[in-house]
């Protein structure tokens, strides 16, 4: 038995069709169910949560006199970067890896391990990304100053 040209063009728009009703069947379905809108909402805050939380300082800066705060902010901030940037959050990552580099004291050591560690345009995003990051620390850290000295009055 020979297979013509015609009879596989036939036979594979007749997979397709119904590759594509079956496509459009479950759509459907997906569509009808009660709950699917109100999970596919209850997804997107949650995602835009996080997104939310991920792009600020969380509001709780260390204070800058406590050895053990300090520590922990920057552990933690190097962990959250390194959780987005393997989610592939580029740049919630590299905004928490600034705020690490930020608070670092030996800032050139960890940006020569990250050097050696990220990607190119990773550690070059970061590199971009640093002066601001660490403007806006420095700002926050200002304010945050600024409202313990006004507690004590």
């Amino acid at each position: 038995m020979e297979i013509t040209r015609s009879t596989l063009g036939i036979a594979v728009g007749i997979a397709g069709t119904l590759f594509l009703g079956y496509c459009v069947y479950f759509d459907q379905q997906r569509r009808k169910d009660p709950l699917f809108k109100k999970k596919l909402r209850e997804r997107r805050q949650k995602a835009q949560q996080k997104s939310a939380r991920s792009h600020t300082v969380d509001g709780a800066l260390p204070d800058m006199s406590d050895y053990q705060a300090m520590q922990s902010f920057f552990i933690q901030q190097i962990q959250l970067g390194e959780e987005l940037l393997a989610a592939g959050d580029l740049e919630a990552g590299v905004e928490h890896l600034g705020q690490a580099v930020a608070v670092c004291g030996q800032t050139q050591n960890l940006l020569g391990v990250l050097q050696q560690t990220m990607p190119a345009p990773i550690f070059h995003l970061l590199l971009k990304k640093l002066p601001e990051v660490s403007e806006r620390l420095r700002l926050s850290m200002k304010a945050n100053a600024k409202l313990q000295e006004e507690d004590v009055e």
